[in-house]
């Protein structure tokens, strides 16, 4: 233990939820494997770990230490708020118990936190630690981020009715209906949180960025040229898991699914670890690949009215009956299409020669593995920063195609039927697929 004091050390703590742990992680062990960096991993929670947070975290190699924080009193947590509000709430009732590990610890070069956990900068500066913030998605969704408390002053309706879009530096227009979550809704608490984090941006020593100039050269130039104010930015991406391995036994039968499978002639279709749909919308999709004519891979999930649902509890139950979708979907598929409940191992899948598409709820991670293995999207946004993503890369980019919903916001089994089939065979999807292989190599 005194030798790993000696060392320079780094404290990191990720935000609650698979999504942000994961990337953060990825992160922390780059900076031990390029600069040989001591790592103290911080753990806020106001909930149990979930099994797939426990698997994950029990393969973190020795040089990151782990310290699950005391857990937050769900009491001091409103029930009924946005996971952008419940997140910044547990990062608030530890401040503490950071402050009470950075106290112990010795030679502390730098604190990283990500885009929620602000409020630590303060406690960091207190020890004469410089703070830094890993920011888990892309340089299109933080440029907005620094533009936003400009656009709050100047803007009176909510974003959603601007009739204008937001042009930003080097990038495509970005409309308010696409704007990330909390800001859909300037009344509710969730916008509060999420302005008083971004205000706060500016006191990072310095901002890493998952992301790649090659990606996005006009945004990485405006974050770095546009105000010299702000702190200095650093594109270190594609960062994304950095194995293949996991669970050894979970999987199986989807990767000897795949093995029997044309190459390229898969769509894989996910909606990451916290996505998920309505019972209306799983029927539609349901239809949709069916009537496609491709081959597909779908993880599903039993539905709800929430599309984040599982954004905490990931990886915490299965449900493998299947009852819910279209009577006789099974059946009529089982030549072309295979279904797993819940889960399904994402990396192996991306990487498999058979796959040749991937259906995404456009997660920053699964986008990044999407480019690292070269392969086509179809943008389905969730929640999030998600929909500004799939803006990104149906639009800026050009590696996705994006259905078109109806008002209601449910995309039809046709809709789904057709952008499926042209990423599979049609010229865009060709066109997608020769822009994702530049990317890729």
């Amino acid at each position: 233990m005194q030798e790993t004091n000696q060392k320079p050390h780094v404290v990191v703590i990720p935000s609650p939820g698979m999504g942000h742990l994961i990337p953060v992680v990825e992160f922390a062990k780059l900076l031990h494997h390029h600069h040989h960096f001591s790592i103290s991993l911080l753990l806020p929670s106001s909930s149990p770990p979930t099994t797939a947070q426990t698997t994950f975290l029990s393969a973190l190699p020795p040089a990151i230490s782990l310290t699950f924080l005391p857990r937050v009193d769900s009491s001091l947590i409103p029930s009924n708020v946005a996971h952008e509000v419940t997140i910044h709430l547990t990062h608030f009732h530890c401040l503490s118990h950071v402050r009470s590990a950075l106290s112990s610890l010795t030679n502390v070069v730098a604190l990283v936190t990500d885009l929620f956990g602000t409020d630590y900068f303060d406690v960091a500066r207190e020890f004469n630690v410089p703070p830094y913030m890993y920011f888990t998605t892309n340089a299109f969704c933080l440029l907005s981020f620094f533009h936003m408390p400009k656009l709050h002053e100047t803007v009176s309706c909510e974003y959603r009715d601007m009739v204008e879009p937001l042009v930003l530096p080097g990038c495509v227009p970005l409309y308010g209906k696409d704007f990330v979550d909390p800001a859909r809704d300037r009344q509710d608490e969730a916008y509060r949180v999420f302005l008083y984090q971004i205000k706060r941006y500016v006191l990072a020593e310095g901002i890493f960025e998952n992301t790649f100039l090659d990606l996005e050269p006009g945004a990485i130039h405006a974050l770095k040229t546009e105000d010299p104010n702000r702190p200095e930015i650093y594109p270190v991406g594609p960062i994304i898991k950095s194995d293949l391995g996991g669970e050894a036994n979970e999987g199986l039968e989807c990767l000897s699914w795949l093995d029997q499978q044309p190459p390229g002639s898969v769509l894989f279709v996910c909606f990451g670890s916290g996505g998920t749909l309505s019972n209306e919308q799983i029927n539609e999709l349901a239809i949709g690949l069916e009537n496609s004519g491709q081959r597909f891979l779908w993880v599903v999930r039993a539905p709800s009215n929430s599309s984040q649902d599982s954004f905490f509890t990931q990886g915490s139950d299965k449900d493998d009956s299947f009852g819910f979708l279209p009577k006789g979907c099974l059946d009529r598929i089982k030549n072309r299409g295979l279904l797993v409940p819940s889960w399904a191992p994402q990396l192996k899948v991306l990487s498999h020669k058979s796959t040749g598409g991937f259906l995404s709820h456009c997660g920053w991670n699964s986008t990044l593995e999407s480019i690292v293995y070269g392969l086509p999207m179809i943008a389905w946004p969730l929640y999030a920063e998600q929909r500004m993503s799939a803006v990104l890369l149906n639009e800026g980019i050009k590696v996705a195609l994006r259905p078109k919903a109806k008002e209601s916001g449910v995309v039809e089994a046709d809709e789904i039927a057709r952008v499926v089939k042209e990423l599979m065979e049609g010229g865009e999807g060709k066109k997608a697929r020769e822009k994702m292989k530049e990317l890729s190599e």
